[in-house]
């Protein structure tokens, strides 16, 4: 296959799928065209990672394209996730057209959604162009919107306007920054435009008083789409009333896509103003997320919530790590994307499918889980081990380089020390409320002494979701170049 057609397959292959699924979806036979997709794109990502690593970075489509180490490992992370979300569909949509929340029309238009929502967060991840990124993520935001509210009721829809009026805020900040980075580039003498990698080249040239309102602008608004504080409180909304594939989708790839932005516009800040101007203004939105996630967590009593506001949590790990800035951090972050991916994506799953067990997503209605359904329960239980940043899995790796970064970096000490705290807060109220759920007598719950629920399509997604991250906490294999080579790209400006 020629470089030139492997490299618009990252957006052919979701947009193909997406009319297969509008024009067949409701047949039987093409519950599965979302998931051979997902595994055509992994492999499809597969080979431009190695491409990369063996070639180094390239433009394709006439420029509107770039391929570098962080781009293709981001569009690693969005097809893993894909494969987990789609694989879990067909059985999710089974239950709900079988239970009447949904119909063989709904499950085509979710297909068709879903992998447009794809091919936009890849469009996002290899946008050459800042302004091209923007309008990619913009698009996300109109896509998951229809998906958040599928099942149209009162609180669903409410959470699609909310989520619709806080992104869009966001991303109109974002707009507004982009276009002040424009012209910080054109004060300044140069001509890189909205290029990304002309403007990291030459951000020596830009005006500083310009591009400091620009980044602030940038990293606000590409935050809030990536669930950071302070414009995070759409997150605990749509995740818990979108259908579990999107849940999973959104937690996954789409608050990594997002802060791939944040990520990107930090190499320009970093070159142009030095590394103290993003990283204070990172520390703050990192240091404030884990503590809104470790607060809000305590008195938490929805379960899909409980896992969104984690996704806040890891998300703001995530932004120290580049706040720190040194290699091992940003590698352990970019790490930490991938890990907190395939969990939180195979917990989602697991949520829906005890969400459809119990018929509700309250955690004080759910008990004796382990003895209803083991199988989803033992997954269940150690994704949470997972996310609580236990070994084996790869959380625990990418926290710990996090940490061993932080604590060598001056100034950086006491942010990170507060951080763990907070982790720890975070991870204990996560155990807590689990075990809550998963254990106890089945007598102790009207309803809850009946026959053990067999394992399912959701249960095998879910452990071989769990058993990929625990392979990336033994190694990462030959992840080990790509992540080498990304964390320069992204530090190497600075």
């Amino acid at each position: 296959m020629t470089p030139a057609v492997l490299s618009v397959l990252p957006l052919a292959v979701p947009a193909v799928a997406a009319l297969a699924h509008a024009g067949f979806g409701s047949r039987p036979a093409a519950r599965w065209i979302g998931a051979a997709s997902s595994v055509a794109l992994l492999a499809v990502a597969v080979a431009l990672a190695y491409a990369v690593v063996t070639s180094g970075p390239r433009a394709a489509l006439g420029g509107l394209l770039w391929f570098d180490a962080v781009s293709v490992f981001m569009l690693l992370v969005i097809a893993a996730v894909a494969v987990l979300a789609t694989s879990a569909t067909p059985g999710h949509f089974r239950v709900e057209i079988a239970q009447r929340r949904a119909s063989p029309r709904t499950a085509a238009r979710h297909g068709a959604l879903v992998q447009a929502f794809v091919a936009a967060m890849n469009a996002a991840v290899l946008a050459a162009n800042l302004g091209m990124l923007w309008i990619a993520i913009e698009a996300t935001t109109i896509i998951t919107a229809f998906l958040v509210g599928q099942r149209r009721s009162r609180a669903a829809v409410e959470a699609a306007w909310k989520y619709v009026v806080l992104c869009s805020t966001g991303i109109a900040l974002a707009l507004l920054g982009a276009l002040l980075l424009n012209y910080a580039s054109s004060a300044g003498g140069g001509s890189a435009g909205l290029d990304l990698v002309a403007l990291a080249d030459s951000a020596h040239l830009l005006d500083p008083d310009v591009t400091r309102i620009a980044v602030v602008l940038l990293i606000l608004g590409f935050g809030a789409k990536a669930g950071l504080a302070p414009l995070h409180a759409w997150l605990p909304d749509a995740h818990s009333q979108a259908p579990a594939p999107v849940s999973a989708l959104m937690s996954g790839a789409l608050l990594a896509v997002a802060f791939y932005a944040v990520l990107r516009v930090k190499v320009v800040a970093d070159a142009a103003l030095g590394v103290g101007f993003a990283r204070a203004l990172l520390t703050v939105m990192a240091l404030a997320s884990l503590a809104v996630a470790a607060t809000l967590l305590l008195a938490q009593r929805d379960y899909k919530r409980m896992l969104a506001y984690s996704s806040i949590e890891h998300l703001g790990l995530v932004a120290l790590g580049a706040a720190i800035g040194a290699p091992l951090a940003v590698a352990a972050a970019l790490l930490h994307v991938l890990g907190h991916g395939l969990a939180k994506a195979a917990l989602f799953l697991g949520a829906g499918r005890v969400l459809q067990l119990t018929g509700s997503s309250r955690i004080g209605s759910v008990r004796a889980l382990a003895a209803r359904a083991p199988m989803l329960a033992g997954g269940a239980g150690l994704g949470v081990l997972a996310l609580t940043g236990l070994p084996p899995f790869s959380l625990f790796a990418s926290e710990l380089g996090i940490a061993r970064a932080g604590l060598a970096t001056a100034g950086m000490g006491w942010v990170t020390a507060a951080a763990l705290l907070l982790v720890l807060v975070t991870a204990g109220t996560l155990v807590w409320h689990s075990s809550r759920m998963l254990l106890g007598a089945p007598a102790d719950v009207p309803g809850a002494a009946v026959a053990p629920v067999r394992a399912d399509t959701t249960v095998v997604v879910l452990v071989v979701g769990l058993a990929a991250c625990a392979v990336l906490g033994i190694t990462v294999g030959p992840l080990d170049t790509l992540l080498e080579s990304a964390a320069d790209i992204l530090v190497g400006a600075s």
